[in-house]
C-alpha cells in the first residue's frame, strides 16, 4: 500500500484532525484517510449533481416562434 507524507500541516488543522480522530476512536492516519475518501465522494456527488442540472438546462421548455412575452401578457394583465 503507498504511503503519502505531508508536509507543513498548520497546527490548527493538526489538532482539528487529532481531535476528530479521537472523537471518533480512530488513529490519526485513519482519521485522514477516512476523511480524504469523504471528500473526493463529496467531490463526485458535486459532479454528478452539476451533470443533471445542466441537462434539466438543457431540456428547459421553449416557448414556440410568435407565442407572446410573458412579462408582456402579465403588464397587461395587471393593468386591467
Amino acid at each position: 500500500m503507498p504511503t503519502l507524507h505531508v508536509r507543513s500541516v498548520p497546527d490548527q488543522l493538526y489538532e482539528r484532525l487529532q481531535s476528530s480522530a479521537q472523537t471518533g476512536h480512530r488513529s490519526l492516519s485513519a482519521e485522514v484517510i477516512s476523511l480524504l475518501y469523504k471528500a473526493l465522494e463529496d467531490e463526485e456527488l458535486r459532479k454528478q449533481q452539476a451533470r443533471i442540472l445542466s441537462r434539466i438546462h438543457r431540456r428547459r421548455f421553449v416557448p414556440p416562434r410568435g407565442a407572446p412575452d410573458s412579462v408582456a401578457l402579465l403588464r397587461r394583465d395587471r393593468r386591467r
